[in-house]
């Protein structure tokens, strides 16, 4: 049996937090293992005796990384974590990524040739009874953008780009980026603009020239919870060229529950039984399909508000409707 197949499993511990991260300082890797660091420091010697590249630099901002190399370990996955990639992988094929379909399931057969036996059947299974499809007009983006922007939130490194606002205004941005987020078959950087001082969201799709700078920041604290939780705020109270108010006598955690959990503008309670619902968007046609959705819960609702594009094309659908014999 070879060196590699009897490596002990605190050693195989190791190698999966290397590989999960770009630097790991001493510390942390002995917190996580629960040993002391004197063990990671064999440990990490042990694993270069094997021919694992770990490099590691000294002083008080040192620590390990696993570099690149033709001796680099194959993937470690735990069974958890190999059924979560194989639910992502089958369900990317919505997520608005260019050519991802093709390559989602490509990924998977090689993930399940490659990982233990007892969890080959229910990857093999998931492959052949699941599907998604995509979402017409979901605007697509590039893999290599993606992927770029992930590895320099995940490292912690600065990186500029080419952005084009929603009012179709091009500049050159450099920014410290924290997440990647999704919603709606739409993908969203979120990350703090020095140049502005502030925290902003770029759509990924309209990022380009992405250029990683190499150089490190430390990461600031969320202005929110958590960066899911802060877009749809941020989303909420945006302020788009149309608006529309409504008054819906219905209590404002039923409205917002008909949203199923992203509620596309604000919703303020008016006592117990009603509540002022506001939305803004780009176009009155966006706006209409919002207001779509609140007559479908068929309550008592009144406009109240409404850009003039946007009150003419409520109005316009009303009798429309009003036209309709069945």
């Amino acid at each position: 049996m070879s060196a590699r197949k009897e490596m002990p499993g605190r050693m195989l511990r190791l190698l999966s937090l290397l590989q999960s991260r770009r630097e790991w300082s001493g510390r942390e890797l002995a917190e996580r293992l629960g040993v002391t660091e004197r063990t990671v420091r064999r440990d990490v010697e042990r694993l270069r005796a094997l021919d694992y590249p770990v490099t590691g630099t000294t002083g008080t901002a040192g620590g390990y990384r696993l570099g690149p190399g033709t001796t680099l370990p194959p993937l470690l996955l735990d069974d958890d974590e190999a059924i979560a990639v194989a639910l992502g992988l089958v369900s990317a094929g919505s997520g608005g990524v260019t050519g991802i379909a093709t390559s989602s399931m490509s990924a998977l057969a090689k993930l399940t040739q490659v990982l233990p036996a007892r969890l080959r059947p229910q990857l093999a299974a998931m492959g052949s009874a699941a599907s998604s499809i995509p979402r017409q007009g979901a605007p697509q983006v590039d893999p290599d953008t993606l992927a770029t922007l992930a590895r320099c939130c995940r490292n912690h490194e600065l990186v500029a780009f080419d952005y084009v606002s929603r009012r179709e205004a091009p500049s050159r941005r450099r920014v410290e980026p924290h997440q990647l987020v999704t919603v709606s078959w739409h993908w969203y950087l979120l990350a703090f603009d020095p140049a502005r001082d502030d925290w902003r969201f770029f759509r990924v799709d309209r990022i380009s020239a992405v250029d990683p700078t190499l150089h490190r920041f430390v990461p600031r604290p969320l202005p929110g919870d958590d960066a899911a939780s802060y877009l749809a705020e941020s989303f909420a109270h945006a302020s788009y060229r149309h608006s529309v108010r409504l008054t819906v006598q219905l209590p404002a955690d039923e409205v917002a529950a008909h949203f199923y959990g992203f509620v596309p503008g604000r919703i303020t309670p008016v006592g117990s039984a009603a509540c002022v619902v506001e939305f803004s968007a780009e176009t009155p046609s966006l706006l209409l399909q919002l207001v779509a959705g609140i007559v479908a819960l068929g309550a008592d609702f009144s406009v109240d508000e409404a850009s003039p594009e946007t009150a003419s094309l409520i109005a316009e659908a009303g009798v429309r409707l009003q036209s309709f014999r069945p």
